[in-house]
C-alpha cells in the first residue's frame, strides 16, 4: 500500500510539474469558475445513494445534490454545473489534470491524502463495514483470517486490512459494481467498503447483508487541488457547507437519500 501511495504521489507531482503553463493560467480556481460561469465536478456514477445514474442516464445522488447546492451558491444557478464521471482509482488524477474543479465522490479525509489535496469541512462520516452473503457464517473481521476479501483500488481499506489481518487474501477491483458482482459470483468470502456504499447494494439485493460492526471512521469531504489556487474556492465552499450543516440542509439531503 505504501509503495502504491508513493507512486501516486510521484505521478501527481510529475503531472503538475509538466502542466506549469496551465496552472499559471488558472491560478485562482474560484475566479476561473466565475469567468466560465460553470462548475465542473467529478462525481461517481456507480455508487448509490451518493452518485449514480437514473434510468435516463442523469446524474443523481447525495453528492450530486451537494454539488448542485455549491453551484447555486457560487453561480446563483444549480444547473450551471457539468458532471464528469470518476471512480475511486482515477478521481485524484481527474482533479490534478484540471479536468474538474472539485470532487464530490465519497472521498474520505486521510493524512496521506492531505499531503497532495485540500479538503472541505466533512459533510458525512462513514465507517468501513463487511458485506457477505445472507447465509455466511462470517460475523466479524477476525473471521476473515485466510479468507478471500474484495476491496476497490484507491480506497482506504487495504492498508487497515493488511495491518489487522496479515494472512488475509485481498482481491482488488477498479469499481464498486465490479467488486459487488465478484462477491455475488462467489469469487471471495466478503467485501469491505464504507457502509454507505455497501448500503446501495443491499437496498435492492436481499441475498446480501452488512455486518453490524464498523471498523473505522471515514469523514467524507469535497476535494480540491492543493495550494494557493484553491484557497478562495475552499474558503467559500467551507462557509456555505458550515451554514448547510447548521441550518439542517445537509440533514435534509441525507434524509432524501436514506443516509443515516
Amino acid at each position: 500500500m505504501i509503495k502504491k501511495l508513493c507512486g501516486a504521489l510521484l505521478l501527481v507531482s510529475l503531472f503538475l510539474c509538466g502542466c506549469g503553463k496551465k496552472q499559471e493560467i488558472t491560478n485562482d480556481t474560484l475566479n476561473a469558475i466565475l469567468e466560465k460561469d460553470i462548475l465542473t465536478v467529478g462525481v461517481k456514477v456507480d455508487t448509490p445513494p451518493f452518485g449514480y445514474l437514473d434510468k435516463n442516464g442523469q446524474n443523481i445522488g447525495f453528492d450530486v445534490d451537494l454539488a448542485r447546492f455549491i453551484a447555486e451558491k457560487l453561480l446563483k444557478d444549480s444547473n450551471k454545473i457539468t458532471f464528469v464521471p470518476v471512480n475511486t482509482a482515477n478521481r485524484i488524477m481527474k482533479l490534478a489534470s484540471g479536468e474538474v474543479d472539485m470532487i464530490a465522490a465519497t472521498m474520505s479525509i486521510t493524512p496521506q491524502r492531505q499531503i497532495i489535496l485540500d479538503f472541505s469541512l466533512p459533510y458525512h462520516v462513514a465507517g468501513q463495514a463487511i458485506l457477505v452473503k445472507k447465509n455466511s457464517k462470517i460475523t466479524s473481521l477476525s473471521d476473515l483470517e485466510n479468507k478471500k476479501v474484495i476491496i476497490v483500488y484507491g480506497s482506504t481499506v487495504e492498508q487497515s486490512l493488511r495491518s489487522n489481518i496479515p494472512n488475509i487474501k485481498i482481491l482488488g477491483y477498479k469499481t464498486y459494481p465490479e467488486a459487488y458482482q465478484a462477491l455475488k459470483a462467489g469469487k471471495a468470502d466478503a467485501m469491505i467498503a464504507d457502509d454507505t456504499i455497501l448500503l446501495g447494494f443491499t437496498m435492492n439485493d436481499k441475498t446480501l447483508k452488512i455486518l453490524p460492526k464498523r471498523y473505522s471512521k471515514e469523514p467524507y469531504a469535497l476535494v480540491f487541488r492543493k495550494g494557493e489556487e484553491s484557497k478562495e474556492l475552499l474558503k467559500t465552499v467551507n462557509m456555505e457547507l458550515e451554514e448547510a450543516l447548521n441550518n439542517g440542509k445537509i440533514r435534509q439531503l441525507k434524509a432524501k437519500w436514506g443516509i443515516n
